[in-house]
């Protein structure tokens, strides 16, 4: 099993906002990868910025990756798709500089086709163009190798089609799988926040998530998988927006818990989607290792039964059922202390002081030293 986890753009909290200081950053965390967010062309200016990014993930296997543009329209009318078609060029030229291994691509609105086969044909009548595109860009130049290195000694970037979040946007999980089962080159991003909301928030426990990789897994046929994650507010099977992990109804731990428990075949890139980034990468991280804590106990404690079972006449089951009539007692004593301690805390009733009626003036003669104040008990500081 491999799960690389990292955010989708410069760390939070990176000093410098360049790309080689974010990589640094994000290796320092104790994290793997990062999805560089850019829709433009790389200007001159920034070149030199990008293809250092490109050197030092070569050099040490910092897996590098790239998202296209966020606007797209692959299924509009001949201007629209030519327009869309120039951004994705230059998001391919970025992933040659940077190399990117997976370079995520919207498709866009359902236009006027609508759902169904012609629209999915189209889908892959364009997306099988943008993989021969990758190929000869990765191949263009001989002369180009001793500047980008890992054109000779790598293979292309991955082409990858993201399920989307809107009810009116092509890309289903269904719909990508399609796609992707047709096109050799592709994979599925599979955008758990999307699938979430437009499945009316479907991925809700560990099962869940077992059932969407083994769906996955039949139709494609593959291990390998790259995803988005991020907490999302949803409504009526649309995504309106992401939000931090711990404030939504998609939680992470089942995800955690299916990749510890089942997903030993499981070779994973993870991206946070999150507006914390790599503070919920983090998080995420946290929440593997605490699932991994958690098999190993119970694996422990499944071990000492088979060799408590081994000692007595008793088995496995019967010893586990006696633990837990232990635990409940204890349960139940601790409760008992906590009741009976706080009854003793409890305060006793104080009883209140009777106000003290504000004294009346002193008469002029009784004492002309002292100054006639009115003093008020309410006026406290």
């Amino acid at each position: 099993m491999s799960v690389k986890l990292g955010p989708a753009g410069v760390p939070l909290s990176c000093k410098g906002r360049t790309i080689v200081e974010g990589m640094d950053d994000i290796i320092s965390l104790g994290l793997e990868t990062m999805e560089v967010q850019t829709v433009r062309l790389v200007s001159p200016q920034h070149f030199e910025q990008y293809w250092q990014a490109g050197v030092l993930a070569n050099k040490t296997n910092f897996e590098m990756n790239l998202h296209g543009p966020y606007y797209s329209e692959l299924l509009g009318d001949k201007l629209q798709r030519n327009r869309s078609l120039a951004k994705v060029e230059a998001a391919l030229q970025t992933a040659k500089t940077i190399n990117a291994r997976h370079i995520t691509l919207h498709v866009g609105h359902y236009a006027e086709t609508g759902r169904g086969q012609e629209a999915n044909e189209q889908v892959a009548s364009v997306f099988k163009g943008i993989v021969q595109r990758i190929e000869d860009i990765w191949n263009d130049d001989d002369e180009l190798y001793p500047v980008f290195p890992w054109l000779k000694e790598g293979t292309p970037s991955k082409i990858g089609i993201e399920t989307s979040g809107r009810q009116e946007l092509w890309g289903s999980l269904e719909e990508v799988l399609e796609v992707v089962n047709h096109v050799e080159g592709t994979i599925p991003v599979l955008n758990l926040a999307h699938i979430h909301a437009r499945g009316h928030g479907r991925l809700r426990t560990s099962e869940d998530y077992g059932e969407l990789f083994d769906q996955v897994r039949e139709t494609i046929g593959t291990k390998e998988f790259y995803c988005h994650f991020s907490g999302v507010e949803h409504r009526m099977g649309n995504a309106m927006h992401y939000t931090q992990i711990k404030k939504s109804d998609l939680n992470f731990e089942p995800l955690a818990e299916f990749i510890i428990e089942e997903g030993s075949w499981l070779d994973m890139t993870l991206i946070s989607d999150s507006p914390l980034l790599e503070h919920d990468a983090m998080y995420m991280l946290q929440n593997i290792e605490k699932a991994r804590h958690k098999q190993l106990e119970r694996k422990a404690r499944e071990e000492r039964r088979k060799a408590l079972a081994a000692q007595t006449s008793m088995s496995t089951e019967e010893i586990q059922a006696r633990e837990a009539q232990i635990a409940a007692a204890r349960a139940k004593d601790a409760l008992a202390n906590i009741e009976a301690q706080t009854k003793k805390e409890e305060p006793k009733e104080v009883k209140e002081k009777p106000k003290k009626t504000k004294s009346e003036p002193a008469k002029q003669g009784d004492n002309d030293d002292l100054f006639e104040i009115e003093e008020d008990d309410d006026d406290l500081f």
